[in-house]
């Protein structure tokens, strides 16, 4: 679990952080000053919990809020107010809890016991990939569709690579081998890459992808795939192999083999 402390009073910062760490032990914790550098934080990681100071000066403790769920739908915001007229506007933002401060150590072990989302690691995944036959990827049940073809087409091919990090040149020489030129393929998969970020992040999943310079991965523990738990899991997958991988794409042939090795050992 992760727990983000927002507030810009370091003493009270400090007394909940103190508070956390002797209720739960097995939380990573993040504190916070600024909304902003609040906001950052959320954009580089999933946070399961904000403790959110409703006093905050740079943006509202409730813009703060608006924002961090939109980056992740299932964050648990709990408002920490000495105003009891604040809890009406929290919980129209669907806010997890509001505590009036001064609070108890009890009430803090109330709110994380009374979550209004479970935790991400006990939550089910909202994306989901098909490597199994014909590649698809699917958000909430509904396939998604993006702006290029080709931009489909690198985000298998993440999945393919298994969270190893992919170089530009690495999916450029997949996507279209020796065809044509190279200065313009690199021009042409900065729009892919960007149309994958933006498709992604309007789904509230920028985080399933880890871009480096020069490189991308996709992050494993993010989404479901039929792939990913057949390898670890084999003949207890809920997935089945039945010789078909990838079939659309031509690159997909070297990991098929091994697929097809992999399954000839269960006979």
């Amino acid at each position: 679990m992760t727990i983000l402390i927002v507030s810009e009073k370091k003493k009270e910062s400090a007394r909940l952080s103190g508070l956390l760490s002797e209720l739960k032990s097995d939380h990573d914790l993040l504190c916070c000053q600024t909304s902003p550098e609040a906001l950052a934080a959320a954009r580089t990681q999933t946070v399961d919990v904000a403790f959110i100071d409703m006093e905050l000066s740079e943006l509202s403790a409730l813009d703060l809020g608006q924002y961090m769920k939109e980056l992740n739908p299932y964050v648990n915001l709990v408002f920490m107010t000495e105003e009891k007229s604040c809890a009406y506007d929290a919980f129209q933002i669907r806010a997890s809890g509001c505590i009036l401060v001064p609070y108890s150590a009890e009430q803090v072990r109330e709110e994380l016991r009374e979550l209004r989302y479970p935790q991400s690691g006990q939550r089910p995944k909202r994306a989901f990939a098909q490597t199994f036959g014909n590649f698809e990827f699917f958000v909430d049940g509904s396939p998604v569709s993006f702006k290029y073809s080709k931009t489909k087409e690198v985000l298998a091919l993440l999945i393919n690579n298994r969270g190893a990090q992919t170089t530009n040149g690495e999916i450029i020489a997949s996507l279209w081998e020796d065809d044509g030129d190279p200065d313009k393929k690199g021009s042409y998969l900065r729009n892919l890459r960007q149309d994958l970020n933006n498709t992604l992040t309007k789904l509230h999943l920028s985080d399933l992808i880890v871009k480096q310079r020069g490189s991308m991965a996709i992050v494993t523990d993010r989404i479901e795939c039929d792939l990913f738990d057949w390898m670890e899991k084999r003949q207890e997958s809920r997935y089945h192999y039945l010789g078909d991988y990838m079939n659309q794409y031509s690159w997909a042939e070297y990991l098929h083999a091994e697929l097809d090795e992999i399954s000839w050992s269960f006979e």
